[in-house]
């Protein structure tokens, strides 16, 4: 199974600087059998940057593409509504007793707006069968609306959890936008509950983005003797970036012993684009 991770496209006038043609020319010529999208597809929350990036996605040829929402794209009172709409959607994950939940606007007053979901979190589990091996994919909202850093609703957890117990899967994989490693100014301020969370359910693989750069490690817990690989990876095409922090990665044979790491960096240059490869 082949797996290719973007993040942070940023769509919209202020980030995005990227030639759609030939990013996806460039994406596409890669022989994925998943493309994952760790949030960040829009700058400002607004319906026209969500509508350039959805079209942008929808031009992946991958029969599989799955994106997560990020802080950027939580921007407004619509954003859910609008990643639904333009970007991802699948049945979305409610807390079992949301008289538990303490995550800020996670409900929405509903005398002060028209949308037609008053609940903001975008939760959701996706099933991806690749030549007879099932993958869970856990795709977790770590957003708060209107804020950088980032919280996970420890009862939507629970509730994730209940859904997952009851499924049969050969491996899973979590999508979160937020790190729950590496610290960074605009951290995840839960990454504990999230960790115990990816340790419960035994989950080998956490993709994210956020902080706009590469970072490859693995987490062993001594004492609990289990252990997971978190794939952090750049922007896919902002303007705002210095040095070579454009980029997207390329899992070969993942959730093997052959697996290989490619990493391909995006070079702006003006109006000229060029990508370097990398293997890790």
């Amino acid at each position: 199974m082949n797996i290719l991770q973007i993040s942070d496209l940023h769509f919209g006038t202020r980030h995005w600087d990227g030639n759609d043609e030939m990013l996806l020319d460039k994406i596409n010529s890669y022989p994925a059998d998943l493309v994952i999208n760790t949030g960040d597809s829009t700058t400002d929350g607004l319906e026209s940057e969500y509508q350039d990036a959805g079209q942008f996605l929808k031009g992946i040829t991958c029969e599989n593409v799955i994106s997560i929402i990020g802080n950027h794209d939580k921007r407004n009172m619509r954003s859910h509504e609008y990643f639904e709409k333009y970007i991802d959607h699948d049945e979305i994950i409610l807390p079992s007793r949301p008289e538990l939940t303490t995550k800020k606007d996670l409900y929405l007053q509903r005398d002060i707006s028209k949308t037609k979901n008053y609940f903001t979190d975008l939760n959701y589990i996706k099933i991806v069968t690749i030549d007879s091996m099932t993958v869970l994919v856990i795709c977790i909202d770590s957003n708060i609306l209107y804020e950088e850093e980032g919280f996970v609703e420890e009862e939507i957890l629970r509730s994730i959890s209940r859904k997952i117990n009851r499924m049969k899967y050969d491996k899973s994989m979590m999508l979160i936008h937020h790190s729950i490693l590496t610290m960074d100014a605009e951290p995840l301020r839960n990454s504990f509950h999230v960790t115990d969370f990816v340790r419960e359910h035994k989950i080998e693989d956490v993709f994210c983005g956020h902080s706009h750069r590469l970072d490859l490690r693995k987490s062993t817990d001594l004492y609990f003797k289990n252990s997971f690989t978190q794939y952090m990876v750049g922007s896919l095409s902002t303007s705002n970036l210095m040095g070579n922090d454009n980029q997207f990665l390329y899992l070969e044979n993942w959730g093997t012993a052959e697996m290989r790491i490619h990493l391909i960096r995006i070079l702006l240059d003006d109006d000229v684009m060029s990508f370097t490869e990398e293997l890790i």
